[in-house]
């Protein structure tokens, strides 16, 4: 789908992407002969989701000296504690200062009956003057989008007065059941707002992130190849986002992550997207470095590369593997990594037993499949089974009870806790580097190889504790939570 940026509102994934929530199935079903006919599934019990408010304006507020508003109740303000902690403490990594603010507008009843326009107008002036932020984001809420308060206005009149660039950030909650919706209205507001046509070329890749935790490590990569990083968004400055159209290409460490931005630069300004599986696993990491390599004309460079490192690395890779193979997984985790982890399980040797991803894109904005999903079905040695579930817990556990694995994989701790109450052994992939290239995932191995062999805690929090879930509650079937959507 053709991704529009003449519009305020981006659409949300369930619109632009076919995007669904609920699913209880398999692999060759959810992406084979199924692949962009599936229905959506509504539940009949949910028991948590998460709101898109968080990744767009988490997103944005890891940009170096700008100001986010929150134009909603203080409610909705709450992450603006941890935002605030997470970007000092990834400045203070890099030895830098983020002078980014991150406020709220605090509407209360009077607002909500007679709108607060004018007073965000008077916040976001008193803002520019005490802290002159080199951009301004106004994310929206479920609030301004009940009463229809009109932001775009706002952000209208207020460029007259502010000489920085002004965006609104819809974002309401109940816009999008996918958090995922957010991270594509930071990446509408910075093409918008920020992004100018490029007067030169530089050799540089746009490099979407997280945290950029592997900062100096894919910097010393790309020098292989004269090119440098420019990671986005944590500890980007404005004036580097002035010229990602100027950049060689756009990649990401996850697909879900980078779609709209990647599709966007190339969309409007001809900045090739890198449109492979994500660089985990030997895998993952050989076909991603190659397809940017033939998209710079470096591929001599790569494949020196990729030799060296091969003979450093795999030996060692290998011998771990035989100490995992036949071993049984279960994985929770956003789309743009459980199709890939599970990838990266099967290159070591294990079996993958259920992959549940908290949402699944039918199409990306290229309009195919997304690449981790469509290459794992492909290569797969068997089918797998898959859920879509939302973020919810009860669904996993009753996974691990019924298949009991050898391990559980999340990339969110609250689903490693429960696994852990249960007995099962659990590994968090929190940090998006962790599985990187050649030594993360020698590093991965032995991490899974620890926890597998290290089962005491396990055993005695299972031991001590008493769970919610009765036997019942074990014996349901999770797909019976499902029925269709009436259209």
């Amino acid at each position: 789908m053709t991704i529009n940026l003449d519009t305020a509102v981006t659409p949300t994934r369930e619109e632009r992407l076919g995007a669904i929530t609920g699913y209880n199935g398999n692999l060759y079903e959810l992406c084979g002969t199924g692949c962009g006919h599936l229905s959506n599934r509504e539940r009949l019990f949910s028991q948590s989701s998460s709101c898109n408010a968080g990744c767009a304006l988490g997103q944005l507020s890891g940009i170096r000296d700008v100001a986010v508003i929150n134009h909603a109740p203080s409610g909705c303000t709450a992450m603006s504690a941890n935002v605030s902690v997470t970007n000092s403490q990834m400045a203070a990594k890099r030895g830098i200062v983020n002078n980014t603010v991150f406020v709220g507008t605090g509407m209360d009843e009077n607002d909500t009956v007679f709108g607060a326009v004018g007073s965000l107008k008077e916040i976001v002036k008193k803002v520019y003057d005490r802290y002159k932020p080199k951009a301004v984001f106004i994310g929206t809420s479920c609030v301004t989008g009940i009463i229809g308060e009109d932001v775009d206005s706002v952000v209208e009149e207020l460029k007259k007065e502010i000489p920085v660039p002004i965006a609104a950030v819809h974002c309401e909650g109940f816009r999008s059941r996918i958090w995922a919706s957010g991270f594509d209205a930071s990446d509408h507001a910075v093409l918008t707002s920020i992004v100018k046509p490029p007067v030169k070329k530089n050799n540089v890749i746009n490099f979407k992130n997280f945290y950029e935790s592997a900062r100096n490590e894919i910097i010393d990569i790309f020098s292989n190849f004269g090119v440098r990083p420019v990671f986005l968004y944590q500890n980007s400055t404005v004036e580097e986002l002035e010229h990602l159209s100027e950049s060689l290409a756009t990649v990401c460490i996850c697909g879900t992550l980078g779609t709209y931005l990647g599709n966007g630069l190339e969309q409007k300004y001809g900045v090739p997207y890198i449109r492979t599986i994500n660089p985990l696993g030997v895998t993952g990491f050989e076909t991603w470095l190659r397809q940017i390599g033939k998209v710079i004309r470096k591929e001599s460079e790569v494949e020196k590369y990729i030799e060296g490192e091969r003979k450093k690395y795999i030996p060692k890779i290998e011998e771990v593997k035989k100490q995992l193979k036949g071993l049984r997984a279960v994985l929770g985790m956003g789309p743009g990594y459980a199709f890939e982890v599970s990838r990266v399980l099967q290159e070591l040797g294990m079996e993958v037993v259920w992959t549940a991803a908290w949402h699944y894109d039918r199409k990306h904005d290229n309009n195919n499949n997304p690449p981790a999903a469509r290459y794992l079905m492909e290569n797969s040695p068997k089918n797998i089974k898959v859920s879509v579930t939302e973020q919810q817990n009860y669904e996993i556990l009753n996974i691990l009870n019924k298949y009991k694995p050898d391990i559980y994989f999340s990339r969110h701790p609250g689903t490693t806790v429960w696994a852990i109450k249960q007995g099962v052994p659990a590994l968090c992939v929190n940090d998006e580097y962790m599985i990187f290239g050649y030594r993360g995932t020698l590093n991965f191995a032995h991490s899974v190889l620890d926890t597998i062999k290290n089962r005491s805690f396990e055993k005695n929090l299972a031991s001590r504790v008493n769970l919610p879930y009765t036997k019942w509650w074990y014996e349901q079937n999770s797909a019976t939570f499902l029925k269709e959507r009436v259209k």
